[in-house]
């Protein structure tokens, strides 16, 4: 029986989230995470790793750029304000950042010396993380980078990380450093509880980390870890980056990290089995890491959409923000943050445990749906009235979902029009809750 068991997870872990729906219902139901990329990288207002991989204008050097960790102390962090904000934010998980591409840990790993606990500060980041998390009942995952640019098995060290950064898979280095990657992973899911997500970022050519070899040890030391899909394997969910997919994924399509030329999605709904659970990240401004010299803010009313646009695909919402050396977030975060959980305090019902609406070609705003109840979300009221048309059924009732008031329609055949006088409208998004006979 055990051997049945032990062959359904590894299999699952390898052709992806069908053959396991179960881990994915947390997933899919949670629709809003908080993505949180934190380091020594902080000090120099620069993205992570970044300057040291392609050196430009960073106004930092590698040398400089490898000794920020020195200097690294960060004594208001207070994980459990972290927690306290995600979840007035309305967020259902958190993914934090172990180690990025820099290599360094933000946890005690045991095999290396290139860790927060050698630092100034001195203590385990993660494990504080996830002490708060587990106090408030948060799920929390980790992104885990494969590359690294200061283990001597991923590249020749001797040289500048911009020369070899995407790593030396040839070398004969390489198996060690394979062997650090398992490790470290069994140290991140063995000591700190349980783990929602390993939310790994191998940049190009990610055959190379023998994605399947390391699927078989989350499955094993935590089969309800979900698992990305950058490590060669599509895993449980892929992950556009900044960005929103042109349409619906289904299974096998190519939605590509950056690349917004995605193949295989679908713009109409697709059969529940079709489905390719997906997560965009994107961050509030322009910037992963905390850059004091990045102003361009998105307003509290794209983020709202940008949620719902994800939700009404199907998909997650896994907004970043990228603390300040001290510990804190800054308040031009927070304030959207607790902006987008004041939305969701009167309208989350229309995204928790959603999936994408049967309308996806709506001009005027999109649809979820859940059950017998789709919800309308509405960016720019039409004038005069709402007209839907394609609607497979029929309506039994309209109501506005901030407030519960019913809503006056008509319906002839697929068209459903509801006139706008008197609707209260919300700004950011008016959500009119539809359920069908």
């Amino acid at each position: 029986m055990w051997n049945r068991v032990f062959a359904a997870v590894l299999l699952g872990s390898l052709i992806g989230p069908a053959a396991a729906p179960d881990r994915m219902k947390a997933f899919n139901d949670a629709k809003f995470g908080m993505f949180i990329h934190w380091g020594p990288y902080s000090l120099a207002t620069v993205e992570a790793s970044w300057p040291i991989m392609r050196p430009g204008n960073w106004g930092i050097s590698e040398p400089d750029y490898r000794a920020l960790p020195q200097r690294f102390n960060p004594m208001k962090y207070d994980p459990k304000a972290w927690v306290r904000l995600a979840k007035s934010a309305g967020q259902r998980y958190m993914v934090f950042t172990s180690k990025h591409h820099d290599g360094f840990c933000m946890f005690d790993s045991q095999y290396t010396n290139y860790k927060i606990t050698k630092t100034p500060y001195g203590k385990d980041i993660v494990s504080q993380l996830a002490e708060a998390a587990r106090t408030e009942s948060m799920p929390l995952g980790f992104y885990y980078s494969p590359p690294d640019m200061d283990h001597p098995g991923f590249r020749d060290t001797t040289k500048p990380s911009s020369t070899n950064f995407e790593g030396e898979p040839a070398r004969p280095e390489w198996p060690l450093y394979l062997e650090y990657m398992d490790l470290q992973l069994r140290e991140l899911l063995t000591r700190y509880g349980n783990v929602f997500v390993i939310w790994f970022d191998g940049l190009s050519n990610q055959q190379k980390y023998a994605g399947a070899r390391f699927h078989e040890l989350i499955r094993r030391l935590q089969p309800a870890t979900l698992i990305n899909n950058r490590i060669g394997l599509t895993g449980d969910f892929v992950t556009p980056e900044q960005r929103l997919p042109n349409g619906i994924p289904r299974k096998g399509a190519v939605v590509g990290n950056v690349d917004p030329n995605d193949r295989g999605v679908l713009a109409a709904a697709p059969q529940p089995e079709e489905f390719q659970p997906w997560e965009t990240c994107m961050t509030i401004n322009n910037t992963w890491a905390y850059n004091k010299n990045d102003p361009k803010y998105k307003s509290k009313t794209q983020l709202i959409r940008a949620l719902i646009d994800a939700a009404s695909k199907g998909g997650n919402f896994l907004l970043n923000v990228g603390p300040a050396p001290d510990g804190t977030i800054q308040p031009e975060f927070e304030e959207r943050l607790l902006a987008i959980g004041e939305w969701l305090k009167r309208n989350g019902e229309s995204i928790y445990g959603t999936t994408y609406g049967p309308l996806q070609s709506i001009p005027f705003g999109r649809m979820t749906a859940k059950g017998k109840t789709l919800y309308l979300h509405v960016f720019e009221m039409p004038k005069d009235q709402i007209e839907l048309d394609g609607l497979a059924g029929r309506v039994a009732s309209v109501k506005l979902l901030d407030g519960g008031a019913a809503v006056h329609f008509t319906q002839a055949g697929h068209k459903l029009r509801v006139p706008t006088a008197g609707i209260r409208t919300d700004p950011e998004a008016t959500v009119l809750a539809l359920t069908m006979r």
